[in-house]
This record gives C-alpha cells, sequence and structure tokens, in this order.
C-alpha cells in the first residue's frame, strides 16, 4: 500500500508541475510555487497516515541524538540567515528530508539538480539539524529568482556581441560591486570581468568608460589553464588573491587579482565558476554531445548550478558555502568515480532522459523564467521535441542515481581517511622529521643485518644469498623473485592481522627526546648543514668534471673515457648481459671477503684518485637575471 499511496503523489505531483512550469515566473514572486512544491517533498515523504507516524518518531529520535552536535556547529559557525530565521524554524510545521529533496531535482531541478542534490541538501541544513524548513526553502527559491533577474539586467561586455546561447553569470569590478585588477608586468589595470557560460571578458577602466573587452575563450579545447596564484609590489608574490589563465595561444598569461582585507574567498568563488564552465564544455567535447537541445540543457543545468550557488551566498554570507556542493561538474571532478556519473549523465541525454524535452527540464525553466531569447534554443526548434505533459519518472534514473550513491559514498570514506592525516598536516619541520625517522626505525635492523651478509660476518647466509642471486640472474627468473617477494608481504600482513597488532597498538609512539644538551643539539645541527653543504659542493664538482670529459675540456682524460666506453659497448654487445651482471654481483660480494681484501690493489686506487682529480672542472659565473637580459 505504501508503494502505491507514493508512486500515486509521484504521478499526480509530476502531472501538476507540467502545468506549473509554464508560469513559474509568477508562482515564485506569489510565493504559491514554493509552498505547493515543499508540500510535494512532505507528501512524498510521508504518502500515508502510518508513514506519517513513523516518519514523526524517526525525526524525534534524530533531534535528541544531534542536539549537542547541532548545538556545537550553531555556536560555532552560524550564518546570518538562520541566525534571524531561527526563531521561525523551531516551530510545529513538518520539514522535508534529504530523500524528499533529491526527489523534486528529478522533477524540476530548479532548486536542486539530482547530481548534486545531497550535498546541496547537506550545505543548506547543516545548522537546522539536516532537516529543510520552509522558511529556508522558501527564502532559497526566492533568492534563486532574484539571482537570475539581477543578471539579466547586466551590461554586455564592451564591444562584444555575445552568441545566440551565451548567458552572463557573474559581474564584478564595477562601481557596486568589489574591484578587479589586471597585472600586466609591473603595471596593475582595474577594470570590470564579466563570465558568461563561453568565456571571461575583463574591460580596463577609462576615464569615461570600459575599454574594448579582452576575451579568454573557455570553450575551446585546448591547453588552457586556470589555476590560483600570489601577486603583490615590483612582482613579489605576497598576496595570494588571483588566479592566472595561461593559453598556448598566449604569449604570456593573463593575471587577474581579487583585493580582499583578509581571506581569499572572491578568488576561489571565480576560480570555482571558471573551472564549472571549462569542465562543462569538456564534457560536451569527450561524450560528443552535439544536438543542439542535448548541449543547451547542460548548459542550463550548469548555469542553474551556477546561479543556486550565488543565492546560497546571498543566504549564507559569514559562512560562504563551498562551491562544489552546487557546482555539478566541479563536483564530479574531484568526487571518487565522478567520471562514472558522467557517463551516465551522458548516457541519460541520449536516452532522452534528462534532455529539455518536457516542460520542467532545465532549459525550459529557464526559458519560462523570462530569460530573453537570444540565451535559448529557439521555439521553432523546441517544437518538434517537445512534449509538454511528460516529465520523466525518477525509475528511469535508476542507473544514474546509483552511480552517484556510489560516489558519494566513496568520497564520505576518502574524506574519513584525509581527516586522520589534519594531525600530521599541522606539524612544523622538526616534529615531521622524528615522525619520519621514527617510522623508518624498524628498517634500521635491516642495516647490520645487510652489512653482516655483505662483509661476510655470516659466512653461511652470504653463501646462501650469493648462490640465490646467480641462479636467479642465469635462470632469468626476476619476475619469480618479485612474486616471491610479493608473497612474503602478503604472509607478513596475514600475520599481523592474526596476532591482533592493530587492536594490541592502535597508534604509533614516536619519542621525542634527546640525551643531548641545547648546546649539543646546536652543534650538532651545525655540522648537519656542514655536511650537507659539502654534499653539494662535491656533487657540483662532479658534475663539472664529467661536463670537462664530455666537451674534451681534458683532451687526454677525455680519449681515455671513449676507449673505456667503447671497450664496455663492444664487451655488451658479444657477452650476453645476464653473465655480466652475474659477474658483477659476485664480484661485489668478493670485493668484502678477506680475499678480497688481500686481491685489492691500494696503488691502483690511488692512480685512480689522482686520475680524477686531475680533471680540470669548466669555470662558473653566476650572473643576475635582469644582467642577463640586458645582455
Amino acid at each position: 500500500m505504501g508503494d502505491y499511496s507514493k508512486k500515486l503523489v509521484e504521478f499526480c505531483c509530476s502531472k501538476a508541475l507540467s502545468a506549473m512550469c509554464g508560469a513559474i515566473d509568477g508562482m515564485i514572486s506569489d510565493g504559491s510555487f514554493s509552498r505547493f512544491t515543499f508540500d510535494m517533498m512532505l507528501a512524498w515523504e510521508m504518502p500515508t497516515s502510518a508513514d506519517e507516524e513513523s516518519h514523526y518518531e524517526c525525526v524525534a529520535k534524530e533531534k535528541e541524538e544531534k542536539v549537542s552536535t547541532a548545538t556545537d556547529q550553531l555556536h560555532d559557525d552560524v550564518s546570518l540567515f538562520y541566525s534571524d530565521l531561527m526563531p521561525l524554524l523551531v516551530d510545529r510545521e513538518p520539514s522535508a528530508g534529504e530523500d524528499a529533496f533529491v526527489w523534486l531535482g528529478t522533477l524540476v531541478p530548479l532548486v536542486v539538480d539530482m547530481v548534486n542534490g545531497r550535498f546541496t541538501f547537506e550545505t543548506l541544513t547543516a545548522p537546522t539539524g539536516n532537516r529543510l524548513h520552509f522558511p529556508a526553502y522558501d527564502k532559497f527559491l526566492k533568492e534563486i529568482h532574484g539571482c537570475i533577474k539581477h543578471l539579466q539586467t547586466q551590461e554586455t561586455p564592451t564591444g562584444v556581441e555575445l552568441a545566440d546561447d551565451e548567458f552572463i553569470l557573474h559581474v564584478e569590478g564595477t562601481a557596486s560591486s568589489q574591484r578587479v585588477i589586471r597585472h600586466i608586468g609591473g603595471t596593475s589595470w582595474p577594470g570590470r570581468l564579466t563570465l558568461t557560460n563561453y568565456a571571461l571578458y575583463f574591460e580596463a577602466s577609462g576615464i569615461v568608460s570600459y575599454e574594448k573587452a579582452l576575451k579568454l575563450d573557455l570553450s575551446k579545447d585546448t591547453q588552457q589553464t586556470v589555476k590560483p596564484v600570489a601577486t603583490g609590489p615590483w612582482g613579489a608574490p605576497l598576496f595570494d588573491k588571483a588566479i592566472v589563465y595561461e593559453s598556448p595561444e598566449l604569449q604570456e598569461g593573463v593575471v587577474l587579482e581579487f583585493p580582499e582585507m583578509t581571506s581569499s574567498t572572491r578568488r576561489d568563488h571565480w576560480l570555482a565558476l571558471v573551472k564549472e564552465i571549462t569542465l562543462l564544455h569538456r564534457f560536451l567535447t569527450q561524450y560528443k554531445v552535439e544536438s543542439p537541445l542535448e548541449v543547451w540543457e547542460m548548459h542550463s543545468r550548469a548555469i542553474l548550478g551556477i546561479i543556486r550557488l550565488h543565492a546560497a551566498r546571498e543566504m549564507l554570507r559569514i559562512s560562504p558555502p563551498e562551491p562544489k556542493s552546487f557546482l555539478i561538474f566541479a563536483l564530479l571532478d574531484e568526487l571518487p568515480k565522478g567520471d562514472y556519473v558522467l557517463y551516465e549523465i551522458a548516457e541519460s541525454l541520449k536516452k532522452k532522459l534528462t534532455g529539455g524535452s518536457h516542460s520542467c527540464s532545465a532549459s525550459s525553466i529557464l526559458r519560462n523564467l523570462n530569460v530573453p531569447q537570444h540565451c535559448v534554443v529557439s521555439c521553432v526548434e523546441l517544437k518538434g521535441t517537445m512534449d509538454e505533459g511528460e516529465i520523466v519518472r525518477p525509475e528511469k534514473l535508476s542507473s544514474l542515481e546509483s552511480a552517484i550513491n556510489q560516489a558519494r559514498e566513496e568520497a564520505k570514506e576518502i574524506d574519513i581517511a584525509k581527516s586522520t592525516t589534519d594531525g600530521l598536516k599541522e606539524e612544523g619541520i622538526s616534529e615531521s622529521a622524528q615522525v619520519l625517522m621514527g617510522l623508518l626505525d624498524p628498517l634500521k635492523s635491516l642495516v647490520p643485518w645487510s652489512r653482516a651478509i655483505l662483509t661476510w660476518e655470516r659466512p653461511m647466509a652470504t653463501c646462501i644469498v650469493i648462490v640465490l642471486t646467480q641462479i636467479v640472474i642465469y635462470k632469468e627468473w626476476f619476475g619469480k623473485a618479485i612474486s616471491s617477494f610479493l608473497l612474503w608481504v602478503v604472509a607478513k600482513m596475514l600475520q599481523a592481522r592474526r596476532k591482533g597488532i592493530l587492536e594490541k597498538q592502535d597508534k604509533i609512539i614516536i619519542r621525542t627526546g634527546s640525551d643531548q644538551s641545547t648546546m649539543e643539539s646546536i652543534v650538532s645541527a651545525q655540522i648537519g648543514l656542514r655536511s650537507v653543504h659539502e654534499i653539494m659542493r662535491q656533487t657540483n664538482i662532479a658534475l663539472l668534471k664529467i661536463w670537462s670529459i664530455l666537451v674534451s675540456k681534458a683532451p687526454k682524460h677525455a680519449n681515455t673515457v671513449m676507449i673505456g666506453l667503447s671497450g664496455c659497448a663492444f664487451v655488451l654487445a658479444v657477452v650476453p648481459f645476464k653473465l655480466i651482471l652475474a659477474a658483477l654481483v659476485l664480484n661485489g660480494f668478493l670485493m668484502t671477503s678477506k680475499f678480497g681484501k688481500c686481491m685489492q690493489s691500494e696503488q691502483g686506487n690511488r692512480r685512480l684518485k689522482e686520475w680524477w682529480d686531475s680533471i680540470p672542472v669548466i669555470p662558473v659565473e653566476i650572473l643576475d637575471k635582469e644582467t642577463n637580459k640586458s645582455e
């Protein structure tokens, strides 16, 4: 009976929405659309009286469990919007849950898109115990409507004729908004920055009006990148509040700064929006979405996602939400298995499941919200494909929904795993070095064992290692040797699991104490720095000597090296490599034995050192960058 009631609710709601979406603009203004769609969510969540009783019991239990955590969240991070509306949210009116909110997105993708609906819901309802109340829902819907109307009033960039399906998504740098500055070398130019669903436009401020806009095309399938960058006076990277656009078509990157007093929230917001548009066009190209109707539908969904982000930022001004919770493609780019979800979206488009072929699709909503006709696909093109009375049933989107849920569950697992590393990220250099040394401490036991094998302190073990090594090399059993090592690792892991090491020791203890005094520690650090400097100096000398040999600055040494290399090449060409490798390994072991040490010639080692020391090096001259440019 419950399933039948829910399906009846879904059928009736889809039919009612088909009629309402044609006049959605006026119904949002008078509040009837928000009231009706919110009641739809409540009816879907509680289709029968039995469901209603069990639902209220579950909600009451959840509130009791979350009251402590919710109180802490409200004290730590309460938005201006929710603090103003909190008296309205504590009444006895019912509230909607996450599943009902996502279900609404499958019918009408205005307030929520089914792809990122659960992430949007978590962000909007974090201060209210993960329950959506009508005042918050109504406020969010009206903010979306206001953002659309605001964007329609924005001026077209100077000297630019927007494409037929190009829509302005964000503008800053005007008299009524915060500044945007473009850096060119050592100079800075304030101006107006406009983002559309195809490009970025920057207009430098003139004396009276703006100059002709510079277009940065985001729709081309090139190696273009947009990333954060730091700027400052005279090129010093002091303020991390800018982005740089780089493309093979430009000789140098375009640097745009978004000045703020404290954080870099504006820069991060713009970076997320630009990334969303870039990923949108990458999706259309990668999955070969070519139908104009399907292309505009995906554009419309991305546009509505950006508008929802604007609306949420207006509601949550004190603590702006994370952009990827509202942006479809930016979320899927970071989400594990996000590429699977993108594939399912492309397949649903091909099957006409999420395209703009019904009256409540994303493209139809934009058209019904009086978006100028140059921004939408023409009505003539839609006439042959539009079915005003048919909304896609949620059960037809089961494969897409399952891919989204799988990606979300894996994202939760990754977030839990990442949270365990937060403590390590906050440590300083000294603490990180101590942790590293502590983690490598079990490997220290391998050093004396290896030394004992190489120096013949344990002759029997050394002989066994030599025999096994020679057999592996001669028989070319490298794959079998690696597989044996991997099986040994598996055996050790199973042994650790059987002994219950994780239960006995759930954390690793690092001892930070030292037997040295403060002065001894300082002296040891000084000696260590000198040792590092000496190693670097000797490495530079070795590289310069090798370069002298390569360019024949020392002809006698170069001739010796060429003769030696020619001999090695002849031996490698004639003798099988496995025999050479076996001989080198055997020679290495023999040279560390007592017999090998007796055979070593100190005079030969001395002659070799003298030969190396007699090689002159190429002189090195260090110049400043500016001096090098002038020359």
